[in-house]
């Protein structure tokens, strides 16, 4: 996705990869904001959603851990192929018009290399805004297509979706957490009820951030935050950290907007914006 004729967001799939993300997010300045690859925690993908389930008369399969499916090569590397993965099939559709781009896609959670266990659905919409900045609108939609699945992750190691900043930008480099709760930084804000979060810093002399919107299901969602760089929202109490299952022909989904903006959370205008979002209105 371009910004003014430079890369603002790309999605990445291949055969040789565990997950399809999100990466790079630049800021409007053109500075990358996340971390494709890092040590710790080498499965975290930028910008990913991912979950550990059981299909029906099959084991566990982490998709969250599924970069530690693959063929060990040091202590921390692992390399293709992975026993488990997501892979990407096709694009269903691929529309640009002004300055607003629309991509669906097609993608399948796959165990022990072929076993299809969970079909996925994502609709992405992109707007180009003024001065650099850029809104994306995600729905991911999972759906038991080859039967009963159980989710069984614990309410920290699954990604609904989750972000991973470059340390740079994180809490380690200076950065804020916020909410729209008014609360700030990882001990305020880490597993809180929050309808956004927000992480901006100053790099380079860029003051800039990126927000994450949770879209309104008349249910209170806490969210992960990390000054490390990690956060994202978490689903609703009654489905996280508690095992629920999916029976077969049912869906799950989850709509996000994020936000790449200049400025700060007050600056950026983040709690304007959310509601612009959630009115239906267009994020300007």
């Amino acid at each position: 996705m371009l910004v003014g004729g430079r890369t603002a967001l790309s999605y990445q799939y291949a055969e040789t990869l565990d997950l399809p993300h999100y990466w790079p997010l630049n800021s409007p300045g053109g500075k990358n904001m996340l971390v494709q690859k890092t040590e710790p925690y080498p499965h975290h993908r930028s910008f990913w959603f991912a979950d550990t389930v059981r299909l029906e008369g099959g084991r566990e399969v982490s998709i969250y851990n599924a970069y530690y499916s693959g063929r060990k090569e040091s202590e921390t590397g692992y390399r293709p192929p992975f026993r488990d993965h997501v892979r990407h099939l096709r694009f269903t559709k691929l529309a640009i018009e002004n300055d607003r781009a629309s991509v669906d896609a097609e993608l399948i959670w796959e165990m022990d290399g072929d076993r299809p266990v969970l079909a996925e659905k994502r609709r992405m919409t992109f707007y180009a805004l003024l001065g650099g900045e850029s809104f994306l609108d995600l729905t991911f939609i999972l759906t038991a297509s080859f039967g009963d699945v159980e989710f069984v992750s614990d309410d920290v190691h699954y990604a609904w979706p989750y972000l991973r900043l470059e340390s740079r930008w994180s809490g380690e480099g200076g950065g804020v957490i916020s909410s729209d709760t008014g609360a700030t930084g990882q001990e305020a804000t880490n597993m809180n009820v929050a309808k956004w979060v927000d992480y901006s810093n100053t790099v380079d002399g860029e003051t800039a951030g990126v927000a994450l919107f949770q879209w309104p299901d008349n249910k209170d969602h806490r969210w992960l935050t990390r000054e490390y760089g990690c956060f994202g929202p978490r689903r609703p109490d009654d489905r996280s950290g508690k095992p629920f299952t999916l029976r077969k022909g049912e869906s799950i989904s989850q709509r996000v907007g994020v936000l790449i903006h200049a400025g700060n959370v007050e600056t950026g205008r983040v709690a304007e914006r959310y509601r612009q979002y959630i009115e239906g209105r267009r994020v300007r």
